[in-house]
């Protein structure tokens, strides 16, 4: 059964000599998790979560983002939704999803509590990541119709980093597997309004595959056909499920090495009509007020969810394709200032929003999700018209974020939350992550967030 391969995977990674590479790239996806984490974790939903779950603050030995003490789950679930709530978390492309979210929320919530290695703990993360990324892409397309790929797939990926951090035996993690299947949730419907629950799947993720993991640990079962069987994960949330790719090269081809880190604070899913629009203005020299219209055509998958003309809130605008492309045209970038009560009102951006058209373009639709592209074309008011593909995305394997790039990125994110020293000390610590006898991270007290441009 596929789940007793997948653990027979996780328990040779416990002890197998990584490539290089491998342990680069783990500890590339943490410093840019901790980049989505700070700025997340001072706003909602996190700050409500942290009222709802009170009675799992201030004990157990994992910690919060401000280094509250919490427990397992709670740590799990708060940090999972707080680094996942700023949408500049990493993206696997061939499967629609944020690993990095849950993943390590419930794998440094485990590996404190258990003061495990910074060597056992990523471990842990590359061991989520290949079992999830196998599976994400084992179930789509089709399974994006319906479900939410972070909060479904990521839910995998938690319980198999978690359970290579607690040293949990194949058939231990087999079963954590198995149990974490029937708790993988997450619907698409909950990121169409202005509403908190996209977030809190990624940290619905990161608690249940701790539980799963957890509960594997003292004995707790599964049904071990859950992913392959008549009624299990696959036949029922996906049309297409092809489970030879849950464990193709697994251990042979690491996919942490080709995550996309985003170069912008909204939905991936806008990020080549972003990146083509701004290439068009950069070499034609055109303003933002020189624009009589624009056509972006791109993907149905994208297009299904990003193409909102009156966004009404700041979710509803990182999820408008119009959006974030106008007030990158205006503003020349999308970070966390984007989403002000300012900008939001910005007369310019939503005069510039207005003239955007959105269609779905049929051949990109064909090669969703394994390339995300746009068609981006600019007709000027003195008629002159420039058109752009744009093939890849900034951040994607193919045009990858340098270290240099992701150090700033960090930075700008960070530094507002636990100021420049703090900050700083901390990106050393996570490039050197494999050789810290813990991953007891802590800081001092947060001042109040501000806006990075």
């Amino acid at each position: 059964m596929l789940v007793h391969q997948l653990a027979e995977y996780a328990v040779k990674e416990q002890t197998s000599k990584l490539p290089p590479e491998v342990w680069h790239h783990a500890k590339r996806a943490i410093i840019d998790w901790y980049a989505s984490l700070l700025p997340g974790s001072l706003v909602t939903p996190a700050t409500l979560l942290e009222q709802a779950l009170a009675e799992d603050l201030d004990h157990g030995k994992a910690r919060l983002a401000s280094g509250r003490a919490a427990t397992i789950r709670a740590a799990a679930l708060i940090n999972g939704a707080a680094s996942h709530s700023v949408e500049f978390d990493d993206i696997y492309r061939d499967a629609g999803y944020h690993p990095g979210s849950p993943i390590i929320a419930a794998a440094l919530a485990a590996a404190q509590a258990t003061g495990a290695s910074g060597e056992l703990f990523l471990r842990g993360v590359i061991v989520g990541y290949e079992i999830s990324t196998r599976i994400g892409e084992s179930v789509m397309p089709s399974h994006y119709k319906y479900w939410h790929t972070t909060g479904t797939i990521g839910s995998f990926g938690t319980a198999a980093a978690v359970a290579t951090i607690l040293k949990l035996n194949a058939t231990q993690i087999a079963h954590a597997l198995a149990t974490v299947a029937t708790m993988a949730a997450g619907l698409q419907q909950a990121y169409r309004m202005q509403a908190m629950s996209k977030p809190i799947h990624s940290g619905h993720a990161a608690e249940v595959g701790a539980l799963a993991a957890m509960a594997a640990a003292k004995g707790v079962t599964g049904a071990t056909d859950i992913l392959e069987g008549d009624v299990g994960f696959g036949n029922a949330m996906s049309t297409s499920v092809d489970w030879s790719k849950a464990t193709r090269e697994l251990g042979k081809r690491y996919n942490i090495v080709v995550m996309t880190f985003k170069n912008h604070g909204c939905c991936g899913h806008t990020f080549a009509p972003i990146d083509g629009a701004l290439h068009l203005q950069k070499t034609h020299g055109f303003k933002w007020s020189d624009i009589k219209r624009m056509k972006i055509a791109t993907y149905k998958a994208g297009t299904d969810i990003v193409n909102n003309a009156n966004p009404e809130g700041d979710y509803q605008a990182k999820f408008s394709v119009q959006y974030v492309t106008a007030h990158a045209l205006v503003h020349g970038s999308v970070r966390l200032v984007a989403f002000s009560p300012e900008r939001m009102n910005d007369p310019n951006v939503r005069s510039l929003l207005s003239k955007i058209e959105v269609v779905t373009d049929a051949e990109l639709s064909k090669v969703y999700p394994n390339q995300r592209a746009a068609h981006v074309e600019v007709e000027l008011n003195d008629g002159k018209v420039f058109k752009y593909f744009q093939s890849t995305r900034k951040g994607d394997p193919e045009m990858p974020l340098t270290d240099e790039e992701l150090n700033e990125k960090y930075m700008e994110l960070t530094e507002p939350v636990i100021g420049d020293a703090v900050a700083r000390q901390l990106l050393e610590a996570l490039w050197s992550t494999e050789k810290l006898k813990d991953v007891d991270f802590k800081f001092t007290a947060r001042p109040r967030i501000r806006a990075a441009g």
